[in-house]
């Protein structure tokens, strides 16, 4: 029995259930999200190059010119604090404006990859302080883990795929690469450029279909971390359903508070109608409130008689008819107007009760 116990327990605790919402919304508030970093990198390069291929020729006039500006003009100069404050100020403007549409694009890639991947999230919780994290033994299992190995893989594979795609390139084009020795400059950094933007492209497409795959793996692994036990399904219901017996106790708290409250209105009923030991209903007719007579109070058994022992204190009329005591007790509830059915029978109570007051 210990044993088949012990097997329950082990199969309870271990996590063979899917996330639930709240659990995949709690992991996402910690900064927890399957996203793959390659595939930031891939967007990023490619995104880069193809800016470079638009813009090559806006590039390499700006180069020129300060290149032009810095030999011819800026070496004539005399060495002053004004001529160089001067130089500072023009080379950095110049160098500014060429790598700004370099430098915007980088952001725009980079946001355009994230909201790809975990789409809009804002949260602190990965700046925050964890002492955990500065562990040397927790380090060293994160060093030498499965995960580390196969990041460890993934590095050596891009790094193959890279230079294998970069080499062909270089080897497809070496005829003309020997060649510009007899060409003329411009012709030289026309061909490295265009070269460059070539491995660069392909490299980023192969880089990009890498981490398709990478960022699936990263999804599988991130499913695989945040999955529950039975036990952690059941906890969670608990708790967003909130503890049966913290419940109960609201109910009967609540039951309490709404019985205090109905008998506080039996003094102020016409009549008690009464079973007249088990059932008692306390009714009152006020046509400021109401077009027919309405229950205030009613109960069975000991709040009946609790009923019936605040109504004697109050000189509140009691009158015994268990027919009607019982129908009103099953089909009125407590502030409702009594239905067309009972008009006669209560009408007819409530006028004894008046003749009554009356003569007192």
């Amino acid at each position: 029995m210990e044993l088949l116990r012990l097997d329950l327990q082990f199969f309870q605790g271990e996590k063979t259930e899917e996330a639930t919402p709240k659990k995949r919304e709690d992991t996402r508030k910690k900064g927890q999200v399957p996203k793959s970093q390659d595939v930031n990198t891939a967007i990023l390069l490619f995104a880069v190059f193809l800016l470079l291929f638009v813009i090559g020729g806006f590039l390499r006039d700006q180069f020129t010119g300060l290149f032009k500006n810095t030999f011819q003009e800026y070496l004539t100069w005399d060495l002053t604090q004004h001529n160089v404050q001067q130089i500072f100020v023009e080379a950095s403007f110049e160098m500014t404006k060429t790598l700004a549409p370099i430098a915007g694009m980088a952001i725009v890639a980079g946001l355009a990859s994230n909201l790809l991947q975990v789409g809009v999230m804002f949260t602190g919780e990965p700046l925050k302080m964890d002492l955990k994290k500065l562990d040397p033994i927790q380090g060293a299992k994160k060093v030498f883990s499965a995960r580390a190995l196969v990041e460890l893989f993934k590095s050596l594979l891009k790094i193959g795929f890279v230079g294998t795609v970069t080499f062909s390139i270089l080897w497809w084009r070496k005829g003309d690469m020997l060649e510009m020795s007899q060409k003329s400059l411009e012709s030289a950094i026309a061909f490295f450029g265009q070269t460059t933007i070539i491995m660069g492209t392909s490299a980023s497409l192969l880089l990009l279909i890498l981490s398709v795959i990478d960022y699936t793996y990263q999804k599988y692994d991130h499913e695989k971390n945040i999955r529950m036990s039975k036990q952690d399904v059941k906890d969670e219901n608990k708790n967003m359903e909130g503890d049966p017996q913290i419940k109960s106790k609201i109910k009967e708290r609540q039951r309490q508070m709404s019985q205090q409250r109905m008998m506080s209105e039996v003094p102020e009923a016409d009549v008690v109608i009464t079973n007249p030991t088990h059932y008692a209903i306390a009714i009152k007719y006020d046509e400021e409130k109401s077009q027919a007579p309405y229950v205030v109070a009613k109960g069975v058994d000991y709040v009946a008689q609790k009923i019936k022992e605040i109504a004697k204190q109050h000189d509140v009329v009691t009158v015994e008819n268990r027919p009607l005591a019982r129908a009103l007790y099953d089909e009125v509830e407590v502030e409702n107007a009594i239905g067309e059915e009972f008009y006669q029978a209560v009408a007819e109570i409530l006028a004894y009760v008046y003749r009554i007051q009356k003569k007192a």
